[in-house]
Order: C-alpha cells, then sequence, then structure tokens
C-alpha cells in the first residue's frame, strides 16, 4: 500500500482513457477522492463512471465534457443527472450488480474506496457502505482508498486488509448523512394500516420513504423483531433500544442486524461503530435469493411511483423523465414469497402533485410484476393482491385509489375486462 496526499494524486497516471472507475453509493462515497478525479478529469481524457444512489453534489451535468455517466437510477442527487440527458441508466437489481462486476459485464477498473481507521488487527472495515464493494475489489486493476478518521468502524464482512489497497489517502472530513424524511398524516395513517401485517418475530426489510420510516417509529411494541436489509436508518436505533429487535427468531444470522448501507445521520454512524449487533454484508449475503429464503416471517416495505389496476408497478421513471431505480425491490418482493410467513408491502398515498397513483396503465416501465405483489397499501385501504384473479385485483385496487378518482378508473377497468373477456373468445 503506497501512502499519497489528496494533492500528490495525479489521476492521469491512475485512469486511463475509456476506463471505467466506481466508488461507494449513498452515503458511502470517498469525496475527497471523487472531487479530485473530477477536477482532473480533463487530463485524464474520456473516461466512465459508474454510480448507484448518490447524496453528494460530486458528479455535476457539464463533467460530461469528459466523463461519460452511468449508473443504476436516478436516486438522489442522480435525478439532476438524469434530467440533465446525460446519465445513462443501466437497469438491473441491486442483487446483479455484484455478479455482472465480477463477470466483467459491468467493467470495473478502478474502484475508490472509503474506509475507516484499522483496528488493532489492522483490518479496515467499509464503514457506512459494504452492497458491491468486494466484487469491485476483486475486478479492479487499481484500488485506491481514502481512510477518513470519521469513519465508524462497522462490523463487517470480510474487512479490508493493507494489501489489497494499491494507494492510500488519509483525510478527516464530515460524512455525508442522509435526515430522517418528514412524516406527513397521510404517511401516518397508511402506516398505521400496515401494523396489522407486521406480528412479533417479523424479520425486517426497510425500504427508502416517509412511510417506511413512519411504520418503523411505530414498532416499538412489537417484540422479537428482526433486521435483513439493504439499508439501515436512524430510526432502527429507536427499535433496538427499545428492545423490539433482539433478531432472535430470524432464523439466520440470529442477534445481528444485517444490512449493506448505512443511510442516516451521525446518530446511527456512532451507534454502529464497534457495536457486535450490527453486520455489514455485501449484495450476495442482504439480497441473495438462497440467503433470504431462509429467513423466518420476512416482511419487505417499499414504495412506488404508481401501480396500475392489475397490480403492475412502476418504481423507475414516469413518461420518459427517470426518476426512481429498480434497486432491491424484486429481490425482497419475491423473498417474501420465499420465507414462511413472509409478506411484502407495497405502500404508496393514492394522489401525488401529478394525480391519482393507482392508474388504469403504467406512464413508465414495469419494475414489479403483478404476479409479484402481495399487499398494497394506500391511506384510504388495504388490497391484498396474492392469489386474486385479475377482476378481484381491479376491485380492490380501486376501492383504495382516492375518492374522486374511482369513476375514471371504474371505467377503464370495464373495458381492460371487456377486451380480456374478448381475447379469451
Amino acid at each position: 500500500m503506497k501512502t499519497l496526499t489528496v494533492e500528490q494524486l495525479n489521476w492521469t497516471e491512475l485512469v486511463r482513457p475509456g476506463d471505467t472507475v466506481m466508488w461507494g453509493q449513498v452515503c458511502g462515497e470517498a469525496q475527497t477522492l471523487t472531487e479530485s478525479l473530477v477536477a482532473q478529469r480533463a487530463s485524464i481524457g474520456h473516461f466512465r463512471v459508474f454510480v448507484g444512489a448518490r447524496f453528494s453534489r460530486t458528479l455535476r451535468p457539464e463533467h460530461v465534457d469528459h466523463i461519460e455517466m452511468t449508473g443504476l437510477g436516478a436516486g438522489g442527487t442522480n435525478r439532476e443527472l438524469a434530467r440533465a440527458g446525460v446519465l445513462e441508466v443501466i437497469p438491473m437489481h441491486v442483487s446483479q450488480v455484484g455478479p455482472f462486476v465480477e463477470s466483467g459485464l459491468l467493467p470495473c477498473d478502478v474502484i475508490l474506496l472509503q474506509l475507516s481507521p484499522p483496528n488493532e488487527r489492522g483490518e479496515y472495515s467499509l464503514g457506512l457502505i459494504s452492497d458491491y464493494q468486494h466484487a469491485a475489489i476483486r475486478r479492479a486493476r487499481l484500488v485506491i482508498a481514502e481512510i477518513n478518521d470519521q469513519v465508524p468502524w462497522v462490523p463487517c464482512d470480510n474487512p479490508i486488509r493493507a494489501e489489497q489497497i494499491h494507494i492510500a489517502v488519509h483525510t478527516s472530513r464530515p460524512l455525508l448523512e442522509m435526515p430522517m424524511s418528514p412524516v406527513s398524516e397521510i404517511d401516518r395513517r397508511i402506516a398505521e394500516l400496515a401494523m396489522p401485517l407486521i406480528p412479533d418475530r417479523s424479520t425486517l426489510q426497510i425500504g427508502v420513504g416517509a412511510v417506511p420510516e413512519a411504520i418503523v417509529s411505530m414498532l416499538k411494541d412489537r417484540r422479537d423483531l428482526g433486521i435483513h436489509s439493504g439499508m439501515l436508518i436512524d430510526r432502527v436505533i429507536d427499535l433496538i433500544e427499545s428492545g423490539a429487535v433482539t433478531n432472535e427468531y430470524k432464523g439466520i444470522d440470529e442477534g445481528v442486524s444485517v444490512s449493506g448501507a448505512l443511510s442516516g445521520t451521525r446518530r446511527l454512524y456512532d451507534f454502529c461503530h464497534q457495536n457486535p449487533g450490527i453486520r455489514m454484508t455485501p449484495t450476495s449475503h442482504t439480497h441473495d435469493p438462497k440467503v433470504l429464503m431462509q429467513l423466518r416471517n420476512f416482511v419487505s416495505m417499499n414504495s412506488a411511483l404508481e401501480i396500475d389496476i392489475t397490480g403492475q408497478v412502476n418504481s423507475e421513471a414516469i413518461g420518459s423523465e427517470y426518476v426512481g431505480s429498480i434497486g432491491g425491490q424484486v429481490d425482497f418482493i419475491r423473498a417474501s414469497y420465499l420465507s414462511p410467513g413472509g409478506r411484502s408491502l407495497m405502500m404508496l398515498p393514492a394522489s401525488g402533485a401529478k394525480g391519482s397513483r393507482i392508474v388504469p396503465r403504467l406512464s413508465g416501465p414495469v419494475t414489479t410484476a403483478r404476479a409479484d405483489l402481495d399487499v398494497v397499501i394506500t391511506e384510504h385501504g388495504v388490497a391484498h393482491l396474492r392469489g386474486r384473479t385479475l377482476r378481484q385485483r381491479i376491485r380492490s385496487m380501486i376501492d383504495i385509489a382516492a375518492p374522486q378518482m374511482r369513476e375514471e378508473l371504474e371505467r377503464a377497468a370495464f373495458d381492460f375486462i371487456k377486451a380480456s373477456h374478448g381475447a379469451t373468445q
């Protein structure tokens, strides 16, 4: 491992024209490295970056002058890039990223890591993000690490060793943070309707957004909950400290909350520091169906942009505007079917700024197929779709739509059923 200062980094010696550079998503970005890379982009020539969800301002639309930008979707500050038409989205499940990297289908020439200082054994923790980092490390020609003394040492699978790092830069800077989402009365109503579907001893996957956060805040009266999630948020601390989470009945990883990302504030980072009750793992553990099917009473909690009256889910785009991503939604929804006692909850307000979110036809792609959908919840009720006919599904979905939209949806349903009936003649 060679140690340099950030001023000594000469990216023309590190990144070749045509290379693909990766770095940690969510709050795990090595910002000192990414800022330095972007500042020297013109001297490198044309190269490519691959990004997951981002919450920094490192990449801007004008940086497309030398950087080709690819990524998982328009999460966080990627939305600015998507709106400017400079982000090329690669549709894939989060569970596919690691295998695609390792196979070479998704190139990774240089990986930029943000690591904690080493422990007494000389091992570095990946800190805030552990999803497809190991796959990138194994594939990359060059591993460059920002060792930031403000990164917590979070227990993780396969801590990083010095011999895996080619170049290290030592820093001390505040970490990216994701404050808790503001929770509205509609969010709370949806969360209240979800409560009966989350019994004691459930194992929770917590998606992004205000409704999952509202649900987590209401679960302190539960007993022996478990956590197996793509990310952890601040509100999980309250569940653990209240005694609601024990992780004793998950079926695997008992006694430990498992995640691939920390998406919160300094409170969460300090809580996870050297905490034996937390374990950060790659997506080969958090999202793999062979692992997930071993979980008991697995409850996935996710949201959507819109859902059609038959149960097809769009979480990616409204028309031609890409605003979301596939993420781990389908991975976790399918896992709920494999888990004994599992359920998947898809939750959203019945209306948004652009009208009804229960629609006759999706305006964007199908993220989750209707055959995979289990329960849909709006502030107007709960639609149980698992094992239901198309006609039953349509009736249930209309019943939880905004009242002022139900007549229009009824007309669309009549036309759909008529056309479907005619197609079977």
